[in-house]
């Protein structure tokens, strides 16, 4: 959490766990994977749309939160991933995200790849819609 994270009510305001959600999953898929472009989700991604359900407040403190992630419905061109924020051991936010890889050179959205769908496959919790 950073201290600019708090509302003036003295909790964590709503648009912040959009951004802890995305450093989850830049950490999954550009940070983890090789930099070759054959592992992970190098290639580019878009946001195409998220959810999030409040479950209870946060207070700013030094303590960090922890954040579930797991991939869920791969489709041809789409995954959902899915996440859990804990605070203090007590979950506090849930969300989703549905991604899109996106090819920025011809600037449109494009195909997963073999390899992209084996790498998302290793971090899959639910079963293929």
């Amino acid at each position: 959490m950073r201290w600019s994270d708090m509302d003036a009510y003295q909790h964590i305001n709503n648009v912040a766990f959009l951004g802890y959600f995305e450093m989850a999953r830049v950490n999954l898929f550009f940070e983890h994977p090789t930099h070759d472009e054959k592992t992970g989700m190098r290639r580019g991604l878009v946001v195409h749309s998220h959810e999030i359900a409040y479950k209870r407040s946060v207070v700013y403190d030094a303590d960090p939160l922890e954040i579930q992630i797991w991939v869920s419905t791969i489709r041809a061109a789409s995954f959902r991933c899915h996440y859990e924020l804990f605070d203090h051991g007590r979950l506090a936010v849930t969300g989703s995200t549905v991604l899109v890889p996106f090819d920025f050179a011809l600037e449109r959205p494009r195909r997963i790849t073999p390899e992209e769908k084996a790498f998302l496959l290793r971090y899959l919790d639910e079963p293929d819609a």
